[in-house]
């Protein structure tokens, strides 16, 4: 019986419930936000359930529901793979709800939260309905609700220019997406059933068909440009950075942790379930471009001084590492290599779940950051670690997970990727052999750049002194916080300490799209040791380093804090110079100084140094202007072009408003005269 997919419609009906309560109890903001999150929480854990036992189980469930168009009702599915995202989904969601009950504690007092609460589902419910979708047009309609709800979530504080710019960029990319999306799904259902008919819009049709390579890679070009722009993909990332930074820190968790990741389910679904036979450049595409993500968006990061918006570019780089393993993945298949496709694949998908897990966590460090101090800029920030203890140890392990160090989950997914990499040289084509350790080293040059960017992260938002000019009166975040960060940096941990296990659990979903799986040859030694393909290649033991690792933590606590006198505190010394203030402290645009003199070249950076007038003399000027300008080049190249055009067309077509009644008249008289002559 479907009881899976039967949990699975439960939970996401569960979600309307706050959604008919919310106008009558909106005037009880306090119970409404306590009904909202309750049942958001419920109903990821209630998914979560479902999602995990069809991976573990590895079957296949369906149901039709009869309320679509007539002649087109709508099919839901959940397998392995759906079952895996919805997992990730409902994981993230429910530390983000336990989460949002004490975040939204601080926004009652400013503003009601009636939309954000109702949004706030729709939007959980959108997502699953994506994941869940098993034809075209309940698909599109999912992706449709999805967008309008993330798109009034980043609107909330509508009253703020910058909120409404970037949910309007957002949008306009999202739509010319969906369209791309529309156009593919229109291509491979007319090859399915014939164009005069309406039977192929369902996915199995499109599994049943075989596609000519043409049309094929057409409907991949298109569907991967339009998954390529929700997901931020260079150079469709330009929303991104606008969009994460002034939606509610709850809401970004969610938009950079698992929405990002319903684009990346959708390329997984339609390449490898709906086409399943593709050339090898096609990878090569998807790989060159997850390079150039990975690569862009840790270096736009590291530019940044928004904490928000450094989280926002890391969210580009990490999907450029998913793609890499897709790409890749894509790759071998084309060559017949299953069980390196299957490696490859499931270091994808693992870092899938690993970036859910850490970006939320993440995001959940800068929400409690923004709530405490009011803000987002690092420059402002310092010393916070001594305010905001909880806040802060939970932020560092956001910080070495995505910097991918053992022992969390960030180091075992890139361990995978990489030894995708080194294994690609029985790879038969020249031009891969070529590209392939040259990714290989960009993903390396991307792990450093990572590292880099999030000591700079944690040390100028937590360590040192304050920065800023006006000290607020900082707090730690309340207890439903802290819960909702705790349960996710837990997460992280488990992840990187039990890979094996997990695997053995995802093996599934590579044995549904490739017909193989790795659990075998990784899980060869038990669930102590990973060996990805032979452990004459590689091996590598998540509770031998957790435990080790933990043993010297040990023993250094032992050797300094038992002993009394063995740690001295003494005023900081500077070379003689011992009248050290907080305003002498390495900020996050020196930090990044000598990275942007190296890769400056890639970004248009205008830094200006000003010495004010009022000087007395000028070897002692007053005051000494520093400004720095980092803009991305992209703007420039693409995006300032077509929104120059569209002002100029709009112009001109404006000028067809004349306000009088016999030009309109005209336009119709000459409209029916052109329909005429060419009909």
């Amino acid at each position: 019986m479907p009881w899976q997919i039967d949990l699975a419609s439960y939970a996401v009906s569960m979600l309307l419930l706050p959604v008919v309560l919310a106008p009558v109890i909106a005037r009880n903001q306090r119970l409404l936000s306590a009904i909202a999150f309750m049942v958001a929480s419920v109903s990821s854990l209630v998914m979560i359930v479902a999602g995990a036992l069809t991976v573990w189980s590895g079957r296949t469930q369906k149901i039709v529901l009869l309320i679509g168009l007539p002649d087109l009702p709508f099919h839901l599915r959940l397998d392995p793979l759906s079952g895996f995202f919805l997992t990730v989904i409902g994981l993230l969601a429910l530390f983000v709800s336990v989460y949002s009950k004490g975040y939204v504690k601080g926004i009652l007092a400013k503003r009601s939260i009636t939309s954000l609460t109702i949004f706030y589902c729709i939007f959980l419910a959108g997502m699953y309905m994506v994941v869940l979708s098993d034809d075209a047009l309940i698909f599109l309609i999912s992706w449709e609700v999805m967008a309008a709800a993330s798109y009034f979530l980043v609107m909330f504080e509508n009253e703020r220019i910058e909120n409404r710019r970037a949910a309007f960029l957002y949008m306009v990319v999202a739509h010319v997406g969906a369209i791309a999306i529309l156009l593919s799904f229109g291509v491979l259902a007319g090859l399915a059933a014939g164009f005069g008919s309406f039977s192929g819009y369902t996915f199995d049709a499109m599994r049943a068909a075989k596609f000519p390579l043409e049309w094929a890679t057409a409907a991949f070009l298109l569907s991967f440009f339009g998954f390529a722009a929700k997901a931020g993909v260079v150079p469709l990332h330009v929303w991104l950075p606008e969009a994460h930074p002034v939606a509610p820190s709850n809401v970004s968790a969610l938009m950079s942790g698992v929405m990002l990741k319903t684009a990346i389910y959708g390329i997984i679904r339609v390449t490898f379930d709906l086409i399943k036979v593709f050339p090898w450049w096609w990878g090569a595409i998807v790989l060159i471009l997850g390079l150039i993500s990975a690569v862009m968006g840790v270096l736009y990061a590291l530019m940044q001084h928004d904490l928000k918006r450094l989280l926002a570019y890391h969210s580009v780089e990490n999907i450029g590492i998913i793609l890499i393993g897709v790409g890749l993945a894509m790759i071998f298949t084309s060559f017949n290599m299953p069980l390196l496709a299957a490696l490859a694949l499931i270091a994808g998908i693992y870092h899938t779940l690993n970036h859910a897990m850490f970006k939320g966590l993440l995001f959940m460090g800068a929400g409690a950051v923004l709530h405490a101090t009011h803000e987002r800029n690092m420059e402002e920030m310092g010393g916070l670690i001594h305010m905001m203890p909880w806040t802060a140890a939970l932020f560092l392990v956001g910080c070495v997970s995505i910097s991918a160090l053992p022992p969390f989950n960030g180091f075992v997914s890139e361990w995978l990727t990489f030894q995708a990499f080194l294994l690609s040289p029985s790879l038969p084509s020249p031009l891969l052999k070529l590209l392939i350790p040259m990714g290989a080293a960009l993903l390396a040059l991307t792990g450093a750049l990572a590292a880099a960017c999030f000591v700079k992260a944690f040390g100028v938002t937590f360590l040192g002194h304050w920065r800023g000019h006006h000290r607020p009166n900082v707090h730690e975040a309340d207890w439903f916080m802290r819960i909702g960060m705790i349960m996710a940096a837990f997460t992280c941990l488990l992840l990187g300490i039990f890979p094996t296990i997990l695997i053995g659990w995802l093996d599934t979903i590579p044995e549904q799209l490739l017909g193989t799986k790795i659990a075998t040859t990784a899980g060869a030694f038990g669930w102590m040791w990973l060996t990805p393909v032979a452990y004459e290649r590689a091996s590598y033991s998540g509770p031998i380093v957790f435990c080790g690792i933990l043993v010297v933590v040990l023993a250094a606590y032992l050797i300094l804090h038992v002993r009394p006198g063995a740690i001295q505190r003494v005023p900081i010394w500077d070379c003689g110079f011992e009248k050290i203030n907080q305003r002498m402290q390495y900020n996050a645009t020196s930090f990044s100084m000598p990275i942007r003199r190296i890769f400056g070249f890639l970004f248009h950076v205008k830094e200006q140094v000003r010495i004010s007038p009022q000087a007395a003399h000028k070897a002692f000027p007053k005051k000494l202007y520093y400004s720095l300008r980092v803009r991305d080049r992209f703007w420039g190249w693409l995006y300032k072009p077509v929104i120059e055009l569209s002002f100029w067309v709009s112009r001109k077509v404006g000028r067809l408003q004349q306000g009088r009644i016999q030009a309109y008249l005209i336009y119709s008289f000459l409209t029916i005269i052109v329909l005429l002559v060419f009909l």
